[in-house]
């Protein structure tokens, strides 16, 4: 067999690059697998995985964060998003018992508000010291369907809120703040009851709590009132949303922009204008690339469009539609690197669910291969 040719960098640089024109978009599909490129050799090798992959941290905020991952396929990338939506554990509310309600929200629409409310606590307690929840029979007597609930599985919340009048508000008050007390129920007002052996894993600055106290749940005239109480238990995304670990986890490809051919004067402050502020710059050509024989040759001390930061870039494709920029400009986006933001709800902080994710995927891949071996017995 006659041995593998590789080809030249820029060959490897074109084919990463995911075309973007203006009504079009080509090579989107990943080419590096074997047998696409007769005489090349594109078989998978952990040490050349290990030294071409990148993980490059633009963000790391406590919950909100933003990183690319670089030389993987989409397949990878894509399984990393979905585990962080729908696989890592969190706590939240499933079972609403309502003593009594006189607000104009009714039961059901109360519950579900309330059920949406994302909790913080101990990682430890979270994570490691509660236990998942065994949900009972659906023919279970009512009278046992919640026997199964014990400190290390359920969490114990309450909310109990009544609307009354302020004696000291002003004679003919508008504003309902003022006018009454706890006009307005917010997730601050819902109380976490520890019992059993909970106070030793969630108390002071580890209780349950909710991450956004300023979440509103309900408004109130005096009169009304709200009493319920909560079990909170662990869940995933995949049985409801309410148990996503993240307000949003996305990724894109980074963008590509190409100035084939000079941009300059009033055309590149136009040229500017069509990407967004801090993707596109100007600046004046020195006499040195303004020497005979070069792109440049004869402007010398004009502006020229040159790019900045391609990364903030959205691929509007606004300037294919100007017809001086024909021929002058390539837009496309890098097949392999992904660009992610994550933002966490509050239950895990945003850089740990990447770490997470990670964790969950290796486990599926061992748990894959152990069947596999299981097979081949």
């Amino acid at each position: 067999m006659a041995p593998f040719v590789q080809p030249s960098e820029a060959e490897k640089q074109r084919r990463r690059i995911v075309g973007v024109n203006a009504e079009t978009v080509t090579d989107v599909g990943s080419t590096d697998f074997p047998g696409h490129y007769p005489g090349e050799d594109h078989s998978w090798d952990a040490e050349k995985f290990a030294d071409t992959f990148q993980i490059n941290f633009h963000k790391n905020e406590k919950f909100n964060s933003s990183f690319s991952l670089v030389g993987i396929d989409a397949a990878v990338a894509n399984a990393f998003r979905r585990i962080m939506i729908a696989e890592i554990p969190t706590v939240a509310i499933e079972y609403c018992f309502v003593m009594n309600n006189t607000s104009i929200i009714q039961d059901e629409v109360l519950c579900q508000r309330i059920g949406l409310v994302p909790f913080k606590g101990s990682p430890q307690g979270i994570r490691e010291w509660l236990k998942w929840y065994k949900k009972p029979a659906e023919d279970a007597p009512k009278d046992d369907q919640f026997n199964t609930c014990f400190d290390y599985n359920t969490i114990r919340l309450t909310l109990n809120v009544e609307c009354t009048r302020n004696p000291d508000a002003a004679r003919g008050e508008t504003d309902p703040h003022k006018a009454y007390h706890n006009a307005h129920v917010y997730a601050k007002d819902i109380k976490y009851e520890p019992f059993g052996r909970q106070h030793k894993y969630f108390s002071g600055e580890g209780a349950i709590a909710p991450a956004y106290p300023d979440i509103l749940i309900a408004k109130m005239r005096p009169g009304q009132c709200i009493d319920i109480e909560m079990h909170a238990i662990k869940g995933v995304g995949s049985d409801h949303a309410k148990f996503s670990p993240v307000a949003t986890a996305s990724y894109r490809l980074l963008p590509v922009i190409n100035i084939t051919k000079p941009i300059l004067g009033k055309d590149a402050e136009k040229f500017a204008r069509c990407f967004p502020r801090g993707v596109i710059g100007l600046e004046t050509v020195s006499e040195k690339e303004a020497k005979a024989g070069t792109p440049y040759e004869g402007h010398a001390g004009e502006k020229k469009a040159v790019v900045l930061d391609a990364m903030k870039d959205t691929v509007s494709r606004e300037c294919l539609r100007h017809e001086e920029f024909k021929d002058k400009v390539k837009l496309g986006r890098i097949r392999d690197h992904f660009i992610f933001s994550v933002e966490s709800t509050g239950q895990w902080e945003s850089d740990e669910l990447f770490l997470e994710s990670i964790n969950l995927l290796k486990a599926k891949c061992q748990k894959l291969k152990s069947a596999l071996d299981d097979m081949n017995v």
